[in-house]
């Protein structure tokens, strides 16, 4: 079972320690205390509850500036068939869904709940900036 702290777990929500706190202060996402009297957060849980509140957000327009390329999120769901996987991923407000091999997902034992990196890789990437600018 993995286990994120709060630190951990705002920023894979994106938000600050201070909203995690609050959240599980007010039973919104359920939390433990671990060794040490630290809070702990599960992360399937963390996983489902980053995929509830993701749904609910309304993207922004894009920033004046490039977005990077390496996202660190939360395996949120992982469906295998016999050759291929489906890997949703849960980065703040950013969802990604990524296509890869069985072996590739059997090998890094994806499942829900886990810390990973969402790399993007292409061969363009446009840059917007609000009109305003």
């Amino acid at each position: 079972m993995t286990e994120y702290r709060v630190g951990q777990a705002a920023e894979l929500l994106g938000v600050s320690v201070d909203t995690v706190r609050r959240w599980a202060d007010s039973g919104r996402i359920g939390v433990t205390v671990g060794p040490g009297g630290r809070r702990v957060f599960d992360g399937a849980e963390l996983a489902r509850f980053a995929s509830q509140i993701a749904s609910n957000q309304t993207p922004v327009q894009p920033r004046a500036q490039s977005a990077r390329n390496r996202f660190v999120g939360i395996v949120t769901k992982v469906v295998k068939d016999k050759v291929v996987a489906q890997v949703e991923i849960q980065a703040g407000p950013h969802r990604f869904v990524s296509l890869i091999t069985r072996e590739a997902a059997d090998e890094l034992r994806l499942v829900p709940g886990m810390t990973v990196d969402a790399v993007v890789k292409a061969t363009n990437v446009g840059v917007e900036v609000p009109a305003q600018f």
